[in-house]
């Protein structure tokens, strides 16, 4: 810690001595569109309501484009409005020396008469997406970056918001609603992508870093139940993330090196008359570097990552838009359990009884065309291919602690090899037609075309078994499907604040052959004269099986193929109910709370009667081998949330939540058990203040304190576990025990100083505070004196974790 205090202090001294003292401005432009049919709108008032005094306002020209001149350094609020359009207020515009700030806004036409007139504003958090009323909130780069403990990633950032909470602090999965951390959709640019996450594990959807560049991100939604019809694939949430476009008017660049990378972002204009635009950035992981300051992140095993993104944009006339988009990441790690020489060396990223060497991979490329078919009505379709894989090798490691409490490495013997692969060709193309100011219509159709390709064998050490001391192939297909989901949404205004979406979503699997023929969606929200508003929404949803449990062989066909007795397995399916109600408490703060009730069902649980069930499944870095399996399973969730959020202004800001719930679920034993993530209760409380410490520079410090109720588990089955070399539980006693509850404290701390043209940014982001000691997972881990009753062993979460950066734009 002395050696990392020391380089903080070094970097701030650094960026210190480029300060200059004549009075530095910066401008903030964009573009204002109509949400509904994306086009531009001119003449739309833009203000700046922080200054009371000296006003500074422009409107937009005749391509809905604006500036806003010399701003002082620092956070501004700005009202875009335009008559027969909701006003918007944008809080939080961050305004430095080093970039100009790029605000685009869609703003929504209302649907009163312009002489009856009596509407509310739109604000920061609303979603994007025109159809989205219930349990959606939109996000921004600045929230990624704001929240302490976030380190930069949507997952993890949305672990802060009521309904939400992390599975494991060495992952950013998340679980929405009690529901498993798999039942996520992630889509980019309008199509579905596949886990977009280093060190990720196949039927997760978290890994370990993001492979997505926080800094190339637009705003985006995320949604936690009862989503809109055109979502679909998904049972619990949706993160719908949009890049960016580079600056059309100048080149800039920003250089970023911190414990998570040393990265670079480049972007700017290719054709200044036609406002054609790149943007891509590049990381490179920066633990091998760092090892020797001592920072413990969970293994002595250093992680190799690398990322890269891009997206070249060429706007046509009014809303017709052509753009190229990419995001790519490899990641491995050699997790060495042979090199260990002392017991007190620990590992949370794998099993304790071998080596690992893991690597995993993740692309997408795409193109987005989007045309103006006329004023009210555009197309646009996106294709992409997408690949992923994923691969490992483990040794088992033999050893035993000689007389000075050292290991010996006795012997190795192989133990597991396979490779997991999905490559698919995926579109999505809708019309959206806004018929009248009242009424918006959605339709379209997402298509995939998946390759699958699978291998895996373990090694058997059970001396029961007829391929003993030999391989065993579990999976081995090359094999293709088709994922088509038509969906078509509706959305209805009224004079009288009452707006209505209604849309219905079916989905087809061609592999196990499954059809959802209608899966209705309804959503409303009553708006009230004094801007409180009701919400209610209901919906149905489905979700294919984590992709690889419907190739797990346990025997061969009399051909040598793999017999696959879960290839038949049916969607799973969800229905959700919300009703919410918000508030304006003042200008700045908002309240929030909604009650839900989920019912889920068709889950894959196991013929032979047992405890397993998918809902548990989707977290850490296991996958699962379960025996046949049935759609007879089922899982009930409801609760409560609250929120109350008070906007950044006055240099300070604040975030609240609190979600009490339950999260039951059935095996085909037929017992009600608590699901794994039935913590009953999750609390967050976010707050950071601003300190100007001159007219070019200030400092920022936040704070964030996470309360969860602990995972539930079963006790071990030793003899069992032993016996298999991994955990296994009595299956009778599954989810009968909890861990103590998880609580833990972060603090950020950054300084930002303006120089002419250029900011300097420094800071340290310190996850788990307080060192707090919270619990993470039974593991099987033989004894170092070869105990068998001693082979099960408590794994913990990270302990205190210095996250540090220097960033610099210009």
């Amino acid at each position: 810690m002395r050696s990392l205090r020391t380089l903080f202090l070094l970097l701030i001294l650094m960026v210190a001595q480029s300060a200059v003292s004549q009075e530095i401005t910066q401008s903030v432009r964009g573009r204002v569109l109509d949400k509904d049919t994306r086009q531009p709108i001119p003449g739309v008032n833009v203000i700046l309501m922080d200054d009371t005094i000296n006003f500074n306002g422009t409107t937009t020209d005749g391509d809905g484009r604006y500036t806003l001149e010399n701003l002082s350094l620092g956070r501004h609020e700005i009202q875009f409005s335009f008559i027969g359009y909701l006003p918007q207020y944008v809080n939080n515009v961050i305004v430095n020396s080093g970039r100009q700030t790029i605000l685009n806004i869609e703003i929504e036409e209302s649907a009163q008469e312009l002489e009856a007139v009596e509407i509310s504003a739109t604000r920061d958090g609303d979603p994007l997406n025109e159809m989205a009323i219930v349990s959606a909130r939109q996000f921004n780069i600045a929230e990624t970056e704001r929240y302490a403990g976030s380190r930069g990633e949507p997952s993890r950032m949305a672990s802060n918001f009521a309904g939400v909470q992390g599975a494991d602090d060495s992952r950013n999965d998340i679980v929405i609603r009690g529901n498993s951390p798999q039942a996520i959709l992630w889509r980019l640019e309008d199509v579905p992508i596949s886990n977009p996450n280093h060190f990720n594990i196949p039927g997760t959807a978290g890994g370990s870093v993001s492979i997505l560049n926080n800094k190339t991100l637009g705003n985006s939604d995320f949604y936690t139940g009862a989503f809109p019809a055109e979502f679909g694939n998904a049972n619990a949430g949706v993160f719908d993330l949009n890049m960016r476009n580079g600056n059309n008017e100048k080149h800039e660049f920003i250089g970023q090196f911190g414990f998570l990378g040393t990265e670079a972002l480049l972007e700017g204009p290719i054709s200044r008359e036609k406002n054609i635009t790149y943007m891509a950035s590049y990381r490179y992981s920066t633990l091998a570097l760092i090892g020797g300051l001592g920072i413990n992140y969970g293994t002595d095993a250093i992680p190799k990552y690398q990322d890269a993104s891009f997206k070249i944009n060429i706007p046509g006339k009014g809303s017709s838009s052509l753009s190229i988009f990419g995001v790519g990441g490899w990641s491995d790690i050699d997790i060495l359990i042979s090199d260990q020489e002392t017991p007190e060396e620990r590992n949370i990223y794998g099993d304790n009884d071998r080596d690992q060497y893991f690597g995993s991979q993740m692309g997408v490329l795409g193109v987005s065309y989007t045309r103006a078919l006329s004023e009210k009505t555009y197309w646009k379709t996106v294709a992409a291919y997408n690949h992923s894989r994923v691969d490992s090798y483990h040794e088992l490691v033999y050893r035993h602690l000689d007389s000075s409490n050292s290991y010996q490495v006795d012997s190795m013997s192989p133990l597991l090899d396979y490779t997991f692969g999905n490559d698919k060709i995926v579109a999505h193309s809708f019309i959206n037609s806004k018929l009248n100011r009242r009424n918006v219509i959605k339709f379209g159709l997402v298509a995939e075309q998946i390759y699958f390709n699978y291998v895996d064998s373990t090694w058997i050490f059970d001396s029961t078994q007829a391929d003993y001391l030999d391989w065993r192939v579990r999976f081995n297909t090359a094999i293709s499907a088709q994922l088509v989901q038509p969906y078509v949404q509706w959305k209805h205004r009224t004079d009288n604040g009452l707006t209505v979406t209604a849309g219905l979503h079916a989905q087809y699997f061609t592999l196990s052959h499954s059809v959802s023929w209608a899966e209705p969606r309804l959503a409303m929200r009553k708006t009230f004269k004094d801007g409180s508003s009701f919400t209610a929404g209901a919906g149905m949803h489905s979700q294919v099986q984590p992709y690889y449990m419907y190739f797990y062989s346990l025997q061969a066909n009399s051909d040598g193929t793999r017999a696959l007795h879960n290839k038949t397995m049916d969607f799973s399916y969800s229905a959700h109910g919300v009703m919410g109600y918000e508030r304006m408490l003042d200008k700045r703060l908002r309240f929030k709370s909604e009650v839900y009730y989920q019912q889920l069902w068709n889950i894959p649980v196991e013929v032979v009667s047992s405890s397993f069930s998918l809902a548990n499944t989707g977290s850490g870095f296991e996958r699962f081998f379960p025996d046949t399996l049935a759609n007879d399973g089922s899982q009930t969730n409801f609760g409560i949330e609250f929120t109350l959020e008070k906007y950044f202004a006055r240099t300070y800001y604040f975030l609240a939540t609190l979600s009490v719930f339950d999260s039951k679920y059935k095996g085909s034993d037929g017992v009600l058990r608590n699901t794994d993530f039935n913590g009953r209760y999750a609390t967050n409380a976010v707050f950071a203040k601003e300190f100007t410490l001159s007219k070019k520079s200030m400092i920022s410090v936040g704070a964030k304190i996470t309360a969860v109720g602990g995972k539930w588990y079963g006790p071990p089955d030793v003899a069992l576990s032993n016996q298999t070399k991994e955990l296994e539980v009595i299956d009778s006693l599954r989810n009968t025990k909890q861990f103590p509850d998880y609580f833990r404290a972060d603090l950020k701390v950054n300084y930002r100083l303006n120089a002419k043209r250029m900011t300097h940014e420094v800071g340290i982001d310190i996850v788990n505070l307080f060192g707090t000691k919270n619990v993470l997972s039974l593991t099987y881990a033989p004894d170092e004196s070869n105990d068998p009753n001693k082979s099960i062993r408590r794994e913990y979460q990270l302990g205190r974790l210095p996250l540090f950066y220097y960033r610099i734009s210009f």
